[in-house]
């Protein structure tokens, strides 16, 4: 079994740290970690450090540095824009795309996107994403967290994709398969993964005019909360990150 991660804001310098708030929570209450045990540390920007727990306090672990690592990020950065999905289902996208590896979510302010992130209650919205990205990570053992970028409206995604190494769009109606796009080598892919009511026709002629390419993954309809997934999958696999 892989040792358990836990996330700091930054690592310790020497060879002695006490784990504490709410990963040292976590550690010592709800999994129950005990003296001898090992455990990884990350900073969420690649830094790593794996430590073995010398003491356990109440809400707290001391540890002991054995070894320290650095995991340079990927050369071509794998972005998804997640159209804004009512409920949960936002959520549980996030969380799948972090365990299979998205280096950064934009939450899309798509034409049928049921639900709108206004004011409070919007950045509340986001700051469930980030929480969700945050756990999803420790769970998978990143040592890079995912970035969840402020809400993004269709002239700001067109944009991006017109920046990007290559800008992608995933459409019901497309006939190009998302196995036969060239990958770039470095710089960033751009995925689009429209809300329940999909892609309106002028938003997918502006991604057009940007120059992003739609593609399909194959015959079936997924859902906003899975295709995302699905399509980065595909490209962990080209990319040969799997």
């Amino acid at each position: 079994m892989s040792l358990p991660l836990f996330l700091v804001a930054q690592l310790p310098s020497g060879d002695l740290f006490t784990l504490d708030g709410p990963e040292g929570h976590h550690a010592s209450t709800v999994q129950r970690l005990r003296a001898g045990e090992q455990l990884i540390l990350a900073d969420g920007r690649g830094g790593t450090a794996s430590a073995v727990v010398t003491a356990v306090g109440r809400g707290t672990l001391n540890l002991s540095i054995t070894t320290r690592g650095y995991v340079p990020p990927h050369a071509v950065a794998l972005v998804v824009a997640q159209g804004i999905a009512k409920g949960d289902r936002g959520e549980l996208a996030v969380q799948a795309m972090t365990e299979v590896g998205v280096d950064e979510v934009v939450p899309w302010a798509a034409a049928r996107s049921v639900v709108r992130w206004k004011d409070e209650r919007g950045e509340k919205s986001r700051q469930r994403w980030v929480d969700t990205a945050r756990e999803a990570a420790k769970q998978a053992r990143r040592p890079w967290l995912p970035t969840v970028a402020g809400a993004a409206g269709t002239a700001a995604l067109a944009g991006r994709l017109r920046d990007a190494a290559l800008g992608l769009v995933l459409h019901e109606s497309a006939t190009t398969p998302l196995t036969a796009v060239d990958l770039p080598a470095s710089g960033e892919i751009v995925l689009v993964v429209g809300p329940e009511g999909g892609i309106a026709d002028e938003e997918l002629a502006a991604f057009d005019a940007a120059g992003a390419v739609a593609v399909r993954l194959g015959p079936e309809v997924l859902r906003t909360s899975t295709a995302g997934v699905a399509a980065l999958s595909v490209l962990s696999a080209r990319l040969g990150r799997w």
